[in-house]
């Protein structure tokens, strides 16, 4: 029922089907279809669902809304134009809702011109900032294309009024796609295209996303089933339709031997040349200080150059300051723009020429995504380079840069069976009308994201909704609807269920600053999502100094001071990027064959022959892979996709850590870590503490030997689930998630009469459920859905599973060795567990001095010519 359209329609073929009118506009405007339009067009306009996947800038947007306004204006010179809604438009941001608002209005304006009268097609965005004033406008001259985001769609699903006008509707277009199907906002939007389908019969989807995969993943979850079968969809795949001028660059001779100033000198100088040799470039870091930080220092070291002319665009600033950002660039007022993800997404922000990649996009979707925003006109060059500052970065970003030469693109995953959004979508079907319990299944079950859902984890949310847990009844969580057991229907209950649903609703938790408090005193404040990874006993720093985490309540976190201590949750986790499992295991793969080219003894010059037609990298990139791989297998062994390592190695005080080179990402790397951890403190009666990176982890204890081996063979691809079940129960990560369960499935209220509860109050009222919900069933189904999150949407367990069972049938094997000085692979996995108490300046001196003390012990080994 997957089509992969390889038809490419001529022109002429295309402007025979269209409408006149809106053919004469195009090709007075345009001197001919790019390869999405001649590809998807004449699709759209035979009413078949559609997917279509190409860069920004490439006219996919056009391809899908040529065929309607075709349409439409065929419709209005016939006097046929109804007042009503014929294409809903979703997309994930209000910003680019208002762009394509504008991108529509002129070509409207444009075809009224050329055609001499008004054809009055209407477009209108109704979003959460719309004026009430303007909804009611909405009601009496309906747009007959209406701009929205996914959970405004899911408001007006149940407005009475406006659902009227959603009967008929022919088409729905879900643009950035692919930013949605990998969470639960997709989750969301794909029950309620389903819900409009019910009023509004079939219609035609049409979805547009950057380069994303897999393809036909992205295509089931955008049509969905029809009686158990998947419904057809045509696949437009332009992702490569753009020439690609991409670079992975060192602002230094030598990494491992440059000093922080070097690499800070070298870094700013690097970016100022690039910046003065573009136009406009944007450059993309990873985390919101890092963007702060980098537009801090280039006005700091060219104070002439950088004044009025350079910006930073990231979450935390406020949205006048946003859209100031985005309109000078539109303008061409900005030479420079620094962001984190902010600037991701296809909004308009102008001609772009460079785009720099500060680091490790962490994934090869994200990397074409971010150096897309380059070149925005179809026969642009796009323009890109990644800047590395550390030996891990340069063979990530090298193999980044293969894969996005070579058109390999990492996979997403697309949540199932989430219960908590399902809470939602059950309650404002029953708000709309009294209906069978058996239709709403099946409606249910049309959708890609809910198609395996069991009927026994329905019917307990149902049971949940309907009241069946009684003494939730004295924690305030009460029946929003009836269900008859007899007849099956189901409806709403009570007064204020239109009010609550809409005032509720969404996916998107409230998130909070967390203070921080030595008994009654504030010492500071931490990101939520801090908290996640932390647990009773661990250390952190907080404004350079040492404590030790004791509990949370509400948003109060009470800490003791710990001066001397070494972190064992570094500050910067929360807010770094996972790096894809697909992405992990291919690095995995360019290590297992320099493996086997060093061990077959070949020279230095045929294994840097050999990574220069591999990779696409310069010289000196090739002879630092080179060195890298070289010194880590000639001291210890490279670990690869067919061999895990395991290294012992004796720290700094007698400190024991025993170090896994498991790269296979953050998520994978944290269950694994998590599951050892746990079957290690049974064991020992005793804490351990955990650091963990993309290329693996580490568990350390100060006290006594570690029978980490033990633990880990108690670890098996069947019991994992059950070991973190167990592992994360009494941990802040759950009690955080289920809270933001908990508001989906509204069992705490966000808003009630007008009142808004704070993120405080309500993680005090889900501790309170939370523990409710425990002794009432362990198969709760909230806190299912609490337990499902934090193990398969924050952690991997299914790829963690994987490498077990890869392990178990001996298709990985492990190699376990030990070590006095940490291998060259675990430099900057130990050195990133001192990072917040020593200065960069001291970890970098560590690092060489580490490095140092390998080359002295390969010394004895003659170089390889």
């Amino acid at each position: 029922m997957l089509k992969r359209e390889t038809k490419e329609y001529s022109d002429e073929a295309i402007l025979k089907k269209m409408n006149p009118l809106v053919g004469s506009w195009f090709t007075g405007k345009f001197k001919s279809f790019s390869p999405p339009q001649s590809h998807a067009i004449l699709n759209i306009h035979n009413k078949e669902s559609t997917l279509i996947s190409a860069p920004t800038g490439s006219g996919k947007t056009l391809s899908a809304f040529l065929s309607i306004l075709s349409e439409l204006i065929t419709l209005s010179e016939k006097g046929k134009l109804e007042d009503r809604v014929y294409c809903v438009y979703i997309s994930p941001l209000k910003a680019l809702n208002n762009d394509i608002e504008k991108n529509l209005k002129e070509p409207l304006e444009e075809l009224e011109k050329l055609a001499g009268k008004d054809l009055g097609v209407r477009v209108a965005v109704r979003t959460g900032d719309t004026s009430q004033y303007e909804r009611s406008k909405m009601l009496k001259k309906p747009p007959h294309i209406l701009i929205t985001t996914p959970e405004s769609l899911s408001l007006i699903l149940v407005a009475p009024k406006f659902r009227e006008l959603l009967r008929g509707v022919d088409w729905a277009v879900i643009d950035e796609i692919h930013s949605l199907a990998p969470n639960k906002r997709g989750v969301h939007l794909s029950l309620s295209l389903e819900r409009l389908q019910n009023i509004s019969g079939r219609f035609t989807r049409i979805g547009l996303s950057a380069t994303v995969s897999p393809l036909d993943e992205v295509a089931k979850y955008l049509v969905g089933l029809e009686d158990g079968k998947q419904r057809p969809c045509n696949i437009v795949d332009s992702g490569f339709i753009k020439k690609l001028d991409l670079k992975v660059t060192c602002p230094v001779e030598s990494i491992i031997d440059a000093t922080q100033q070097d690499l800070h000198e070298g870094l700013y100088t690097k970016l100022d040349k690039l910046i003065s040799e573009h136009k406009t470039t944007l450059i993309f870091t990873n985390t919101r200080s890092a963007t702060e930080r980098v537009v801090h220092h280039l006005k700091q070291n060219f104070p002439k150059k950088y004044i009025e002319n350079i910006g930073a665009h990231h979450s935390s600033l406020s949205k006048t300051h946003r859209h100031e950002i985005e309109s000078k660039l539109k303008n061409g007022e900005l030479k420079v723009v620094v962001c984190s993800t902010s600037l991701e997404l296809g909004i308009d922000i102008g001609y772009i020429d460079l785009v720099i990649l500060l680091g490790s996009p962490k994934s090869v979707s994200r990397a074409l995504q971010r150096v897309g925003r380059s070149g925005h006109k179809l026969h642009d060059t796009v323009k890109g380079r990644f800047i590395v500052m550390d030996r891990d970065d340069l063979v990530e970003c090298s193999v980044i840069l293969k894969n996005a030469m070579e058109g390999h693109i990492d996979k997403i995953d697309i949540p199932k069976n989430c219960l908590d959004v399902l809470v939602q979508h059950i309650y404002g079907e029953a708000i709309t009308e009294k209906q069978h319990s058996e239709n709403l299944f099946s409606m249910i079950k049309r959708s890609y994201c809910y198609k395996d859902l069991p009927l026994e984890k329905y019917e307990s949310v149902l049971g949940y909704l309907a009241g069946e847990y009684v003494s939730l009844e004295a924690r305030h969580v009460y029946a929003k609807i009836w269900w008859d057991h007899e007849t099956n229907m189901i409806g709403r209950r009570g007064k204020l269920a239109r009010v609550l649903y809409s005032t509720n609703i969404g996916t998107i938790p409230d998130e909070s600053f967390l203070i921080v408090k030595v008994k009654d005193q504030n010492i500071g404040s931490l990101d939520e999502s801090f908290l996640e990874r932390i647990k009773k006993g661990d250390i952190f720093v907080l404004g350079g100094s040492t404590y030790r985490f004791n509990f949370a309540r509400g948003m109060t976190v009470q800490v003791s001071p710990a001066p001397g201590r070494v972190p064992t949750v570094p500050s910067w986790f929360s807010e770094m990027l996972p790096l894809s499992y697909d992405l992990a295991v291919d690095i995995q793969k360019l290590r297992r064959k320099m493996e086997e080219l060093l061990v077959s003894g070949k020279s230095k010059r045929e294994i840097k022959k050999f990574l220069h037609t591999h990779l696409y990298i310069d010289d000196f990139a090739a002879n630092s892979i080179y060195e890298y791989m070289r010194e880590q297998h000639l001291y210890a062994e490279i670990p690869h996709d067919k061999k895990m390592v395991i290294e012992f190695y004796s720290g700094f005080s007698d400190k024991k850590y025993v170090i896994f080179h498991t790269l296979y990402g953050r998520r994978v790397n944290d269950a694994l870590s998590r599951a050892i951890a746990y079957e290690l403190s049974k064991i020992s009666k005793r804490g351990v503490s955990i650091n963990l990176t993309d290329n693996g982890f580490y568990i350390t204890s100060d006290k006594g030997k570690l029978q980490v081996l033990r633990a880990f063979k108690a670890v098996t691809p069947q019991n994992i689930r059950k070991i973190l079940t167990e592992a994360i129960d009494s941990t802040e990560i759950l009690k955080r998630r289920f809270r933001h369960c908990a508001g989906r499935s509204l069992m705490i209220l966000r808003t009630y009469k007008g009142r808004k509860k704070s993120a405080g109050r309500q993680q005090v009222s889900a501790m309170i459920l939370l523990k409710a919900v425990k002794r009432i069933s362990d198969n709760f189904p909230i806190l299912e859905e609490a337990r499902r999150e934090v193990l398969e949407d924050l952690m991997d367990i299914k790829n963690a599973e994987n490498e077990l069972r890869k392990l178990h049938s001996k298709k990985t094997v492990v190699k376990i060795i030990a070590t006095d000085v940490p291998s060259p692979f675990s430099l900057n996995l130990i050195a990133r567990g001192y990072m917040d108490v020593i200065k960069m300046e001291d970890k970098l001196e560590f690092i060489r001095r580490m490095h140092k003390a390998v080359l002295d012990r390969i010394g004895k080994y003659e170089p390889n010519k």
